[in-house]
């Protein structure tokens, strides 16, 4: 997945190169990783898009067909949700202080940089919500 994270990697397809059950995969690489494969996926495809808006000019449409998305409305809203600002501002941020990094190694500059993605996208958007609507489950003290 690494290589080639702008290749779709549904579950069948590491399990059947894995050689073991779907099941038996899933579990084993959320163990071995702490995030589901897809997340994991995210994660790749998300630091890689960062690295090609930092490193590159090309357009973000470039860059989302590269680092393995079919929808630039969908990279757009991902990347936004897991980095917290859209493609255009991150790269007009990175560049800015690219200049500041360039005297530390890239391998701790990436790892600073990767996304958490220890929570799914869609519960982020939930409790982004609640927070905004003021919802509160009294009960657990959690937004509902």
């Amino acid at each position: 997945m690494d290589a080639a994270s702008d290749e779709d990697w549904p579950v069948e397809r590491l399990a059947g190169v894995s050689g073991v059950s779907e099941t038996h995969f899933a579990h084993s690489f959320k163990e071995a990783f702490g995030v589901p494969p897809h997340r994991y996926l995210l994660t790749r495809r998300i630091e890689r898009a960062k690295a090609l808006l930092r490193d590159t000019d090309l357009a973000i449409v470039d860059v989302a067909f590269q680092t393995g998305w079919s929808s630039l409305g969908t990279f757009g809203r991902v990347f936004r949700d897991i980095t917290g600002e859209p493609p255009t501002e991150l790269r007009a941020r990175e560049r800015a202080a690219a200049q500041n990094l360039a005297q530390v190694p890239h391998c701790f500059v990436s790892a600073a940089h990767r996304p958490n993605l220890k929570i799914a996208v869609s519960e982020k958007r939930r409790r982004a919500s609640a927070d905004q609507n003021g919802s509160i489950d009294h009960q657990s003290g959690d937004p509902e």
